[in-house]
C-alpha cells in the first residue's frame, strides 16, 4: 500500500535527486523545450544583427580600402610557372603595377623588350605594327626627353617604370599585356652607357630587337629631308616626321637634297661603324636583328619578331605612309655627282634599287 505512493506515474517529468549528507534532498526538474517558432525568431534576429554589424564595418573601411585588401589577397596567390621552359624563366615576368591591379591578367606572363635603332630606320613604322597587336605595348622614344637620360640612375628608374607597367601612354592596352617595351635610339644615352645598360638588360631579362637599315644612303636622304621639314613645316605649318596620307607624303617627297660628295664617303663610313659598334657592345643581350629592307620586301619577317617576343601570331597593320618611294636617282638633286663618288667603293650597292615599293 505504502509502496505504491513511491512509484513514478506515467507521463510525469523525470526527476534527479542529489543528496548532500544529511541535508534535505535537492530536487531539480529539466526545463521544458522551447517552442520552434521562438527559436526561429531568435535565429532571425541574430542574423539581422550580424548583417547590420558587417555593413557598418564595410562603410567605415570604405570601398577603396576593401578593394585594396581583396587585391592584396589575390596578389599573394602564386602563378603557375610550370608551363614556362627552364631556358625562358629569366625572361618571363609577372609585374604588379602600383597604379592599378592586373586582376585577371595577373598571371599572364610578360616579356620585356627594347627596340634598338637609329633615326630614319623605319622604327616608327615598325613600332606601330607591333602596337597593332592586342598583347604588345611599345611606349615610343621615352629617352627623347633629355632629363630621363641624364645619368644611368634616371635611365634605370625610367625603365623600371615601363617594365612595371606603370608607364601611361597611348600604347597601353585594355587586354592582357604579354610584351612591354619602348623604342631607343642609339644616340639617346644608349651608347654612352652601354655597359650598364647591358648589365640591366641581362639582370632584368630584357630582350633587344635591333632594327637597322642596310642602305645608309637612303637613310641619309630621309634624315636630311626630315630636318628640312623640321624648319620649314611644310604641312600646314606643322612638322611631321611620319604621315598618314599619300598627299602629305607627296608634299614632303618633293624636296630633293643636294649631298656633299666631298664628305659623303666619310659620313657613310662613320654611320656604318657606329652601327657595327652598337651591335658589338650589345651582343651579349638576348636579341634579334632585323633590317628595314627585309621587312619591306617580306612581311613574314614580322612573324620572327612575334615568335621572339613569344606572343601569338596576328596580322599587324600600320597607318604610316612611306614618304620616299622613288629611286634614289629621282630623290637626290646632284645624283650624277653622288653616283660617281660612290661607284667602285664599298658603298656602291647603295646606288641600286634595294627594294620595290
Amino acid at each position: 500500500m505504502g509502496g505504491s505512493k513511491g512509484e513514478d506515474k506515467p507521463g510525469e517529468c523525470e526527476e534527479w535527486s542529489y543528496h548532500f549528507g544529511n541535508k534535505d534532498t535537492l530536487i531539480l526538474k529539466a526545463p521544458k523545450k522551447s517552442p520552434l517558432p521562438l527559436r526561429m525568431v531568435v535565429f532571425s534576429m541574430t542574423m539581422i544583427c550580424g548583417v547590420f554589424i558587417c555593413s557598418m564595418c564595410m562603410q567605415q573601411l570604405g570601398s577603396d580600402s576593401w578593394s585594396r585588401i581583396v587585391k592584396i589577397q589575390v596578389a599573394e596567390l602564386p602563378c603557375n610557372k610550370s608551363s614556362v621552359p627552364p631556358s625562358e624563366v629569366h625572361f618571363v615576368h609577372y609585374p604588379q603595377p602600383l597604379n592599378y591591379s592586373r586582376e585577371e591578367c595577373m598571371c599572364t606572363p610578360v616579356r620585356f623588350f627594347a627596340i634598338i635603332s637609329s633615326q630614319r630606320s623605319g622604327s616608327g613604322w615598325f613600332e606601330t605594327l607591333l602596337n597593332s597587336h592586342v598583347n604588345v605595348s611599345s611606349n615610343g622614344e621615352i629617352f627623347s626627353n633629355k632629363e630621363r637620360r641624364n645619368n644611368i640612375s634616371s635611365i634605370t628608374k625610367t625603365m623600371d617604370k615601363v617594365y612595371n607597367l606603370d608607364w601611361n601612354s597611348s600604347a597601353s592596352k585594355d587586354e592582357c599585356t604579354a610584351a612591354v617595351g619602348f623604342k631607343w635610339m642609339l644616340n639617346q644615352g644608349l651608347m654612352a652607357n652601354h655597359a650598364q645598360i647591358v648589365d640591366y638588360f641581362n639582370k632584368r631579362g630584357v630582350s633587344a630587337v635591333f632594327l637597322f637599315r642596310r642602305n645608309l644612303l637612303r637613310q641619309m636622304v630621309s634624315q636630311i629631308a626630315n630636318n628640312h621639314d623640321r624648319y620649314l613645316k611644310q604641312l600646314n605649318g606643322k612638322h611631321k616626321a611620319h604621315v598618314h596620307t599619300k598627299d602629305e607624303a607627296n608634299i614632303l617627297a618633293e624636296y630633293k637634297p643636294r649631298l656633299n660628295t666631298t664628305t659623303l664617303i666619310g659620313t657613310l663610313k662613320k654611320a656604318n661603324d657606329y652601327t657595327r659598334e652598337a651591335l658589338e657592345n650589345l651582343k651579349s643581350t638576348r636579341h634579334i636583328t632585323v633590317y628595314y629592307e627585309d621587312l619591306i620586301q617580306n612581311r613574314t619577317k614580322l612573324v620572327d619578331v612575334l615568335d621572339f617576343l613569344q606572343v601569338p601570331t596576328r596580322k599587324l597593320v600600320s597607318r604610316h605612309v612611306k614618304i620616299h618611294t622613288k629611286p634614289l636617282s629621282d630623290q637626290i638633286e646632284n645624283w650624277d655627282e653622288v653616283y660617281n663618288a660612290l661607284n667602285g667603293t664599298q658603298f656602291e650597292s647603295f646606288l641600286d634599287a634595294d627594294y620595290r615599293i
